[in-house]
């Protein structure tokens, strides 16, 4: 029986989309940050036709997150995450303005958008090592004790603000441009600013806050041509079943053996990207 190339490429797309999903499910590591490198790498994708498939893959994976986190654990802290997206989507309009400025007059924007998805994988590979560590100087939270929002902050009001806000921005640019960073960056950036927030509550917020900005990241990426519909189909075929299977094996596997590896791995990745 006669096998398409495009049936074995599509296919080829769901496994590793699987693959990459499972991980995810296991670790709670960005799919972007190895979702991404792996279109780079393994099937020749143009890093921008990349970033702007897996911000609307990451968009649509991480909607079922946030219901649960919501719904059943009521753990996501609404305020900081409008203050985060205060910063985060404006910003993340201008770049995409910034880049369709760019491809309108002619510039080749792939050195740019390697240069900074390096960047980005070693700031994630480095958010990975030193999670741990900031959850362990964490300030427990007593049980049963409710917290308001600038109990839980690191910075006395009225720095908490602007300093959400900013954070926020940072994201909000690094994500348009490489699609890494709302999950690992966002995790970490969190846990420094609030630290008496519970993990639970960490994990809910940076989920709720990462959901408008890949959607709306992605939508301009979709406009400028950067979207590979039957690949990001293709994907989500392999990762929603992933994701499920992770998840119920992460209690199976030791975390901190997985964790550290991937993250030399994507230590490695990134520094292939920036010194290229």
């Amino acid at each position: 029986m006669f096998i398409s190339s495009d049936f074995f490429m599509d296919l080829l797309y769901s496994i590793s989309g699987f693959v990459v999903g499972m991980l995810v499910g296991i670790t709670g590591v960005g799919g972007g940050s190895l979702m991404t490198p792996l279109l780079v790498f393994m099937f020749g994708f143009q890093p921008a036709v990349a970033v702007g498939t897996d911000l609307l893959y990451a968009a649509i994976t991480k909607t079922g997150g946030v219901f649960v986190h919501h719904g059943t654990h009521n753990s996501v802290e609404w305020r900081i995450v409008a203050l985060m997206a205060l910063g985060s989507l404006p910003m993340a309009i201008a770049t995409l303005l910034v880049i369709r400025y760019y491809m309108s007059i002619g510039t080749e924007l792939t050195g740019i958008v390697t240069f900074s998805l390096g960047l980005a994988l070693v700031l994630t590979s480095t958010a990975m090592l030193i999670r741990a560590i900031l959850l362990r100087n964490s300030i427990p939270v007593i049980a049963g004790s409710q917290l308001n929002y600038h109990s839980t902050a690191r910075f006395a009001p009225p720095w908490d603000i602007p300093a959400t806000v900013l954070t926020g921005a940072v994201l909000g640019v690094l994500v348009t441009l490489t699609s890494v960073g709302a999950g690992a960056l966002g995790t970490v950036a969190l846990l420094f600013l609030y630290p008496r927030l519970s993990t639970l509550k960490i994990v809910g917020t940076d989920l709720a806050h990462a959901i408008p900005l890949t959607m709306v990241a992605g939508l301009g990426h979709w406009a400028l041509g950067n979207v590979n519909m039957t690949l990001l189909g293709s994907l989500l075929v392999g990762s929603l079943p992933g994701i499920w299977i992770g998840s119920h094996l992460s209690a199976k596997i030791p975390e901190r053996f997985l964790r550290p590896f991937l993250a030399a791995i994507l230590m490695l990745i990134g520094l292939k990207f920036v010194l290229q």
